[in-house]
Order: C-alpha cells, then structure tokens, then sequence
C-alpha cells in the first residue's frame, strides 16, 4: 500500500473517504487504533453508512469484535443492509458470536427479503462453497430477449442492487442453469433476439458455464479459480438449480487464509490465538508446541549421551556436530515446506507420492554430496585429520538423505491418518533429523576414529 492512501487523521479521512477504497479505509483506521484506541471508535461511528459494512469487513478479526460491540444496532443495521447477501451473512454470523441477543436485532431489522437470505445462507458449514456465494447475479431465462434482460441490469445497477457483474447466467422456467454469456460477447448479439435464439445458433458447449455445486469444498472451489483463472463461478444445487455465484475477492480470501493458516502451524502457532488481549492464553498456546520441541531435544541429547566417551576422547567432535544437525535440520524444512505446500494445492497426492518422495530424496543426496565434500575439506584443514573430514562427510550425507526422505514422507503419513500435515510435521521432523545427525556422526567417529 501507499504511503498516500494511508490518512491518520480522522477529520482528513472522514472527509476523504469517498476517494478511498476500503481496504485503505480500514488500513488507516488501524493507524488510528494503534495510536489511539477512543478516537478509533469516534471515528468508525461517524463512517457513513454505506461504506462501513465493507469498511468493517477488511478489519482484523480482533478489532472487528470491538466494534461489533461498540456500535449501535441501528448503525450495524443500516451497515448490513447495504452488503451483498454472502458478506452481509459474515457480519450476522460474527456479531451472533459475540452476543446473540444484538445479533438478533440486527437481523430484525433488515428487509424480509434479506432476511430469507441470509437464513438460507447460514444452513451451510464453513468450508461449503454455498457459505461464500451470494445471491445477488444477472439471470435470464432462456425465453427472455437479450433487450429485456439488458433493461432489468440496468434498473438493478441505477438501485445498487448488482455490482461486479462479468456475465449473464442463463435458465429454464425451472431455474437450471443452461449456459452462461460474459457480456463482452452479449453486447455483439442482435438484441430482439432470445437467448434461446443466441444458444441455438451456436455450438453446444460454446457458452458452457463454469460451475460448483453449493455442498462442494471451498478449498477445492478455490483450486479451481487458480487453475483456470477465473473471476466468478456460477453456484447450483439440487438438479443443477442456480443458486448464486462466487466471485474471485472471496476466493482470494480463502487463499490467503489457508496460507496464513499453513504458516501459523508449520511454526506451531495458532491464529485464533494471536489476537487474544490475555498474552498469559498467547504463552500457553505457544507453550504446547514448544513443550514438545523440549521431548525432541531430549531425545536429541539422550542419543549424545550414548556417546559421550567418544566426546570425551575427540573434543573436536562436540564443535562439529551442531553443523551435522543445523544442515539436516535445513534441508528436511525445506523438503516439507514444499510437500505441504503442493500438497495444499493438489499438486501431490497418494497417487503421484513415490515420484514425489524420489525428487525429494535425489535433491537432498545431491545436495549432501556436494556440502560433505565442503565440510570434509573444512574439518580435515581446520583439526588437521583426515579421517574427521571423511566422519563428518559421511554423516552429512546420511542426514541430508534422512532429512530429504522423511520430510517428503512425514506429510503424506499424517495425510493418510487424517491429521494435518503442517501440524505436526515440523516436530517429528526435527526429532529425526537431530536423532539420526548425532547418531550418525558419533557413531561413525566411534568406529574410523576410536
């Protein structure tokens, strides 16, 4: 973002802010917070309220709690009225989770129509694509002439009744979902013309839609906007029935999120916690992790007690072994943020996981190979040994080897047994690479050396 579209002065930005998007509306609120937290709350009242449903949407989740509670249900009222269905339904539904009472009254106070939306909205679970679509599209059925559809998108967006519309979705009389026109190409047809007209006169699959049923994985939604580049996806449910759409800002959102999520737990950290004002509930969350990262290192350092006569009798092994395990370490993460990555996108699975694991594994001897003759050469100039050049080229070849082969199988096995991969990959991980480093380079020095 830049550094322009940010305004930290509240008068400035309520003044502006019809100028501004607002994700830089929301940006400059948090500016606002950060230095004062009253005058954030002053200033959000005050948005208008055609802006400050979506103005409220772009807030982080912990301030948008705030100002759930904050705000009057006359102004969250006015707010959610102005939001198309599906984001109008995350507000309910977010302010329901804070108090049902202020959510109810909210709800109470829209329009009947939007009301039966939203109820039909909020009868999907999280990660069905139907929780994402909203109702609000250009339809058209089949009988209906391109004039008269053209009129009815006209009265709707002179009403702010349609925004973002790319195409018209075309039906039966029974609401089926027959074809979809972008209206790039509509614009060419003769407009006295029926749709039925339009389609006949083309071949079958020429204006075929793209289309998700409503009970389909959002995930699986959103792999399908990337692999085909799309901006919207019609919605159906029972018998192919149009439903509503989905449009490429919600799924952008559902990437981000799943990334940030990944993230989070590769590094044993969850985000539903990150927010949280008690840093005692932070402490604890992150406790848990690290608790088991303390079990790994004991493991690590059991195994070098079975060794520590070879220690003893070759001091220049304790300077070398960080180096064994730090480089194994590396690799294998390396290994597994690409596995769980792919494997997030689809690019991998049960099928395709030999070949997978076998680029993994060729990589991670390559690699050691290349970084044994290094270290070799280093230890051998530095402790003037050439057999602890030899040991700790070994070793490094045979934790380069482990770290590349369990860091591309650890994932798949936590996907067969139904646990998520970016959980508890990284722990079991490192238990491997620290245990088979040291075992490895010790055990080596026992028998060359010893």
């Amino acid at each position: 973002m830049s550094e322009q579209r940010v305004i930290t002065d509240p008068v400035e930005l309520l003044n502006k802010i019809e100028e501004l998007h607002p994700s830089d509306i929301a940006y400059s609120l948090k500016k606002i917070h950060s230095d004062n937290s009253a005058t954030f709350f002053e200033t959000i009242k005050k948005i208008p309220e055609e802006f400050l449903g979506e103005v409220i949407l772009e807030l982080p989740e912990y301030l948008r709690e705030d100002v759930y509670e904050e705000l009057s249900i006359k102004k969250l009222t006015e707010a959610v009225d102005e939001l198309d269905s599906d984001d109008a339904t995350d507000i309910i539904q977010e302010i329901e989770g804070i108090d049902q009472n202020k959510a109810k009254e909210v709800f109470e106070g829209l329009e009947e129509e939007d009301q039966e939306e939203i109820n039909w909205l909020k009868r999907y679970n999280q990660d069905e694509a139907g929780s994402y679509m909203q109702t609000e599209l250009f339809s058209a059925n089949i009988k209906e002439s391109i004039q008269d559809s053209i009129n009815r998108l006209k009265e709707g967006k002179e009403k702010d009744e349609l925004e973002n519309i790319h195409q018209v979705f075309i039906i039966n009389d029974d609401k089926k979902l027959l074809a979809s026109i972008l209206l790039e190409d509509l614009i060419i047809f003769d407009f006295s013309k029926t749709y039925e007209e339009i389609l006949s006169s083309h071949e079958e699959n020429k204006f075929r839609p793209f289309v998700v049923q409503d009970k389909d994985d959002i995930d699986d939604v959103a792999k399908q906007f990337e692999k085909y580049d799309l901006s919207v996806v019609a919605v159906v449910g029972y018998q192919g029935m149009l439903m509503g759409r989905i449009t490429s800002d919600d799924i952008l959102d559902v990437i981000e999120e799943n990334a940030t999520e990944q993230m989070y737990q590769l590094a044993g950290v969850d985000d539903d916690f990150e927010h949280d004002d008690n840093l005692f509930t932070i402490a604890k969350k992150r406790g848990f992790w690290l608790f088991l990262n303390l079990g790994t290192a004991i493991l690590a350092s059991l195994v070098i007690g079975l060794f520590d006569e070879t220690i003893q009798s070759y001091v220049a092994l304790a300077i070398l072994m960080p180096i064994v395990a730090s480089m194994g370490g590396n690799a294998g993460t390396q290994t597994l943020a690409v596995m769980v990555r792919q494997m997030a996108l689809g690019d991998i699975d049960f099928d395709n996981s030999k070949s997978a694991i076998k680029k993994e594994v060729v990589i991670s001897l390559l690699n050691g190979l290349v970084f044994a003759l290094v270290i070799g050469l280093i230890a051998w100039v530095w402790f003037d040994k050439a057999l602890l050049g030899l040991v700790i080229a070994m070793s490094m070849i045979i934790n380069l080897f482990s770290a590349g082969f369990f860091g591309a199988s650890i994932p798949l096995l936590l996907k067969r047994f139904d646990i998520d991969p970016a959980i508890g990959s990284t722990v079991l991980l490192t238990t491997v690479t620290d245990i088979v480093g040291f075992f490895s380079f010790l055990m080596l020095a026992k028998v060359i050396l010893l």
